[in-house]
């Protein structure tokens, strides 16, 4: 039955007690008759999270590949959930990563038969991944059939006009996944929707999915860009008499945690696009406002254009990045400066503009909220340097960015403040055997933890080559590459790091296979992953799936990393190296080599499993570099015969 727990507990029993008995039944009895494999360290790593859960603390639980760490944790949020009554958060990396979880073939399911379970799941995804029907009005009218077969799916409730009898929910990204990303972004949400103030609000696919989600009973599944952005907005949008994107959880648990930092960086980063302002201005001009007033929004109007001139004027491209480098020029920070004043000035003058009442106070409230945000935004970066900027330019739409470098003390008292459990799984969270670097980064002061390796035998299972090649060598990677595809008869993942590395190699492997070759970006992501999956000769090519792609079996036998996965050369690595006393050592190294290992950690998923994994090295690599890589892999890689390089290593 849904929301009862699948073991019964008296009056006079604890629940943690008779937990602990079930769980012993489940890996001993219930899951081997299942068909499921009996393993040690999964059954380790079920009795460790048992204090977390009892004591309400972190834990840091680091399990090798194959471990099966996600069962365990999903049966502690499963019946924890169900004894607080309240939903178990589950927060993946990323939205390519949350669908991953409940396929079909995924843990959830596999437990749910197992058990006897009706597990009650729901996905709470980013505004961006679904469809804002004011955006996609305008294409409807031109010839593109792609957004003609996006209208003509929209359910009849939400052309009507009359109060809503019945509905159900629509309007998510995969659900228009022949849609390519640069499609899908023409018409999703973006941050310049008013949604409050639209009249389609409660026809909308966002709206409905919202209330759905919230009203979920076992887990909730989110990204961890989602859960942050819940906490950082969570009390503004209790002054603004809205809910918070998500209720609050018995637990919570965040998969792939070692990644939790960006995320929370990134929930609080402002961004301010070029066209917001003079958006927003208009809304509000043709009002019957004084000319003062106007001349001041023209003039801001007008040092906004000027400013994103010089902001793309002074910036430089950023290796395997789109975040461009912004250099604050003497021009730029008087541009800046200048505008910082005329916004100021205009807020006072709107002051007056209010108690004349010759503008709407809704429009007049959104203005003000937008112009605050501005402001705040370019006193960052104007006035401190505490911030991490940079310039992206996406369709010709420029977006000046400001991140905070340290996010450790808003954690401390936002999300690990409270009592709850918090549990971080992952196959890499310590550095050097300790979890200290992990803990302090997030703000986290007290702990718990453990590490199990995986209970795979890599070595009768995983082949590694290694090939090096010249710095301008990409086409005789691309045909390296393109060989070993062939060889294995496709099954193969290529994973890269730079996105134009990726487009130039589509441009060389177009008809060179007679199997799919799937390209991230060409189709929503989990529509990519489930052909790769099924087709069991498919390639897919990617630069985001270096961590949580879960594809057991034998429709992946060749994993192809097509560079060492070191961080781009972008403004947030930048201000990393520079917190750091050896930034290569301290940042650089570190990123690479944990990367490295989640990269070649998708070849091996079940016992059964077996391939090679093929690793194109720069031919200058450091000697010492390449003995710490050495070290990481988990069989001694195979001479290559491309060079002393790879011969070395045997």
């Amino acid at each position: 039955m849904t929301g009862s727990l699948p073991f019964t507990i008296s009056k006079t029993e604890s629940f943690f007690d008779k937990f602990s008995e079930w769980i012993g039944d489940v890996f001993y009895d219930i899951l081997p008759e299942a068909g499921f494999e009996l393993r040690d360290e999964q059954i380790f790593m079920a009795f460790q999270l048992e204090k977390a859960f009892r004591e309400k603390k972190v834990i840091f639980s680091e399990a090798g590949v194959g471990t099966g760490k996600t069962i365990v944790y999903l049966l502690y949020a499963i019946c924890y959930a169900r004894y607080k009554k309240q939903p178990a958060i589950i927060a993946c990396a990323d939205e390519r990563l949350i669908e991953q979880l409940v396929k079909k073939e995924g843990d959830i399911a596999k437990l749910e038969k197992a058990l006897d379970l009706n597990i009650d799941v729901r996905l709470a995804k980013s505004r961006d991944q679904y469809l804002c029907l004011n955006k996609l009005d305008p294409f409807v009218d031109g010839d593109d059939e792609a957004y003609h077969a996006v209208y003509d799916s929209l359910p009849d409730f939400v052309h009507e006009g009359s109060t809503l009898q019945k509905f159900h929910r629509y309007g998510d990204r995969t659900e228009y996944s022949s849609l390519t990303d640069n499609e899908w972004a023409n018409i999703n949400w973006d941050p310049l929707q008013d949604c409050l103030a639209c009249s389609r609000r409660h026809r909308c696919g966002l709206t409905l999915q919202r209330e759905h989600y919230r009203k979920a009973a076992d887990l909730i599944v989110c990204s961890h860009d989602f859960y942050m952005e819940h906490i950082w907005t969570k009390e503004s949008r209790k002054r603004e008499g809205e809910l918070p994107f998500l209720p609050d959880g018995s637990c919570v648990v965040f998969d792939e945690g070692h990644l939790l930092e960006f995320a929370s960086q990134k929930a609080l980063t402002y961004r301010y696009a070029e066209r917001t302002l003079e958006t927003l201005l208009t809304r509000i001009m043709d009002n019957d406002i004084r000319e003062k007033t106007l001349n001041l929004m023209e003039k801001a109007i007008f040092l906004n254009d000027q400013l994103f001139i010089e902001l793309e004027k002074y910036s430089e491209a950023s290796r395997a990045s789109e975040k461009l480098t912004v250099k604050k020029a003497p021009s730029v920070s008087r541009i800046a400066e200048d505008l910082l004043w005329t916004l100021e000035s205009l807020q006072e003058e709107l002051v007056f503009e209010s108690e004349m009442f010759v503008i709407n106070d809704y429009n007049l409230k959104i203005v003000e909220e937008y112009l605050d945000q501005i402001s705040y935004s370019l006193t960052l970066f104007a006035r401190r340097s505490v911030g991490i900027n940079w310039l992206e330019i996406h369709n010709g739409e420029k977006t000046l960015v400001i991140m905070p470098k340290m996010v450790q003390e808003v954690l401390r008292k936002e999300v690990f403040s409270q009592e709850k459990p918090f549990v971080f799984s992952s196959a890499t969270l310590s550095e050097r055997k300790s979890f200290e670097y992990m803990a302090n980064s997030l703000g986290i002061d007290s702990y718990l933890s453990f590490s199990v390796e995986s209970p795979f035998d890599y070595e009768d299972v995983m082949n590694i080559s290694l090939r090096d090649y010249s710095k301008a060598g990409f086409a005789a990677r691309a045909q390296y590459t393109i060989q070993q595809i062939r060889s294995s008869g496709g099954r193969a993942l290529v994973l890269f790091t730079d996105r134009d590395e990726l487009r130039s190699f589509k441009s060389l492997a177009e008809g060179e296979f007679e199997f799919p070759v799937l390209f991230e970006g060409d189709a929503e992501i989990s529509k990519l992953v489930s052909r790769f999956q099924n087709e069991e000769q498919s390639v897919l090519c990617s630069v985001n799936l270096w961590e949580g792609l879960d594809v057991p079996g034998s429709a992946l036998k060749n994993v192809i990393l097509f560079a060492l996965p070191f961080p781009p050369n972008d403004p947030v690595f930048a201000a990393k190296r520079e917190e750091a006393d050896n930034a290569f050592d301290e940042v650089d190294l570190p990123y690479m080599l944990l990367r490295l290992r989640q990269g070649i950690g998708r070849l091996i998923r079940t016992s059964t499993d077996q391939g090679e994994v093929h690793i194109l090295l720069d031919r200058t690599l450091d000697r010492e570099i390449l003995e710490k890589l050495l070290d990481v892999l988990p069989v001694q890689p195979q001479n290559s015969g491309s060079s002393d390089l790879a011969a070395g290593t045997n």
